[in-house]
């Protein structure tokens, strides 16, 4: 089986910037004033000021899930990012504390021109046109991951406790609280009681438990090809780095996993396990504290890949049904498919697998 990709490849991140290109392929394309609303106004304002132009191309660079949004500046054959983040909704901080871990572990991120915290405005470098998620196919997938698990590992190789939120059971619990409350109660209108109830408190005790047993590391927590850019194309790939404001420490395999199993697209079993091998090898090799045992490392991954999966149905439900974007709810089978893959493939997992049989699966079809 060959690698199923997105219904619609939806402009933006999940939760941070990731620039398209269907409005700006031509890179002197500016969006006329008359179309900006007043506070886009008031970001091209703040730009030009910020680098002291009295005129630029300004158009929007991607559409985002959250109230972050992104336009590209361009001016004398150069370009620039401004994130528009309302500080009502948005705090610039954790973005701006995040990507100087990374830049200073060596990983390109973008980097800071001018800021306006008090305002919500950042202007950044532009790290390219195309993402990961852009160009990635069959052929090419193996050159493109190989230099994002070396930029992961060179990112993991730099954490230290106390300096990013742990991940602690509490996140941990809240963020599969999302699946029940929000996929099941409101997008399913299935609400859990009795022995249903009892199997999911177990299940989440489990995942917790092993996510809390594992290795500690910087943990991006959405490192798949939406958020990596090809900031130089093949053969000298340079990968860039976004969406990292929401960046805890954690367990080692989350980031792992997350980059195989992506939100948007879906790989061959045999392809995911053979870039897990590559990345648990590379790993060791770098002095990470990975289990030496493959197997063992490989059930930290699924299981830390349960609880993602889990926790991401529920935000894309919460995404349609209180933000009113819908356009993510397409993806949710992609998760369906990969928890029920986990859960039947290990019998602490059975009473996961129990609900989605009785409850998910004959409401949602899978390919």
């Amino acid at each position: 089986m060959g690698l199923a990709r997105l219904r619609c490849k939806c402009p933006g991140a999940l939760l941070g910037y990731a620039p398209s290109h269907p409005t700006d392929s031509d890179p002197h394309v500016t969006a006329p004033a008359a179309a900006l609303d007043d506070r886009a106004l008031l970001a091209r304002n703040w730009a030009l000021n910020a680098l002291s132009l009295t005129d630029v191309g300004f158009a929007p660079a991607s559409a985002d899930a959250s109230f972050r949004r992104y336009f590209r500046v361009t001016a004398n054959g150069l370009s620039w990012i401004v994130m528009d983040a309302p500080p009502a909704q948005e705090d610039c901080r954790p973005f701006l504390k995040v990507g100087a871990l990374l830049h200073a572990a060596g990983v390109n991120v973008p980097q800071v021109v001018a800021q306006d915290l008090e305002q919500g405005f950042l202007l950044l470098s532009d790290l390219g046109r195309q993402t990961y998620l852009d160009v990635i196919g069959e052929a090419n997938a193996d050159a493109l991951f190989a230099p994002a698990i070396e930029a992961l590992i060179r990112w993991q190789q730099a954490s230290q406790p106390g300096v990013l939120p742990d991940y602690d059971r509490a996140l941990l619990a809240r963020e599969l609280a999302l699946f029940p409350d929000w996929y099941l109660a409101r997008h399913l209108d299935i609400r859990l009681s009795g022995a249903d109830l009892a199997d999911w408190n177990l299940v989440c005790e489990r995942l917790i438990d092993a996510a809390l047993a594992q290795p500690k590391v910087f943990v991006h927590r959405d490192y798949m090809p939406r958020n990596l850019m090809l900031s130089a194309p093949p053969p000298a790939v340079q990968i860039g780095v976004l969406d990292h404001q929401d960046a805890v420490y954690g367990p080692i395999a989350y980031d792992p996993i997350c980059l195989f199993k992506d939100a948007f697209l879906s790989w061959p079993e045999d392809r995911v396990d053979g870039w897990l091998r590559q990345y648990h090898a590379a790993g060791l090799a770098a002095g990470l504290a990975l289990n030496t045992d493959y197997a063992a490392f490989r059930r930290d991954a699924d299981w830390i890949g349960a609880q993602r999966h889990l926790k991401v149905l529920g935000i894309f439900a919460r995404i349609n049904y209180r933000d009113g974007k819908p356009k993510y709810l397409a993806d949710t089978p992609r998760f369906v498919r990969y928890v029920i893959d986990v859960a039947r493939a290990y019998p602490e997992l059975a009473p996961l697998a129990g609900l989605f049989e009785r409850l998910v699966l004959p409401r949602v079809p899978l390919e």
